[in-house]
């Protein structure tokens, strides 16, 4: 049986923290604010897996509140996802996300972010497609003052 997943996240930048994108350290900056690392993309990829199983959210699996969370590695926040979707006897067949950024260029991570996310998932990076574009200066991520993320995985089961 197939069954699909959305996910969605939205963290303000913070300049004083490191951008994390994909499990990817982006020099360029500048860093999102939020309760773990802030990788916005991670946490879009982790809601639509656990979405698709219909296993909740992220922040019902790890609270914002929950200070074992704190400065959290959003990428064993996803691989903790995936055994649960695994236990749950789902395999994930492919995920398809978005970020939505003014800045910085992220074409030249895209490469980077999707072995990652492969290796983190248990699949084939030709099964992780990772895009970017911008807001065309619409709205708080047009303006600079967010980075936005969009998921959907599909999950087969086992």
């Amino acid at each position: 049986m197939m069954r699909v997943g959305i996910g969605e996240d939205l963290h303000r930048v913070d300049d004083a923290r490191t951008l994390v994108l994909g499990g990817v350290i982006i020099e360029e900056g500048p860093g999102l604010s939020g309760h773990s690392d802030a990788d916005v993309l991670l946490h879009a990829i982790t809601d639509a897996v656990l979405g698709a199983a219909a296993l909740g959210d992220i922040g019902h699996h790890f609270p914002p509140g929950d200070a074992r969370f704190r400065n959290a590695d959003s990428m064993e926040l996803l691989r903790h996802a995936v055994k649960l979707i695994a236990a749950a006897r789902y395999r994930i067949v492919n995920v398809d996300a978005t970020v939505v950024a003014e800045a910085p260029k992220l074409a030249p991570h895209v490469a980077a972010m999707r072995a990652a996310l492969a290796e983190a998932l248990g699949i084939d990076a030709g099964a992780v497609s990772v895009k970017a574009t911008t807001s065309d200066g619409l709205g708080a991520t047009g303006r600079g003052e967010g980075i936005a993320a969009l998921a959907v995985a599909l999950l087969d089961s086992t």
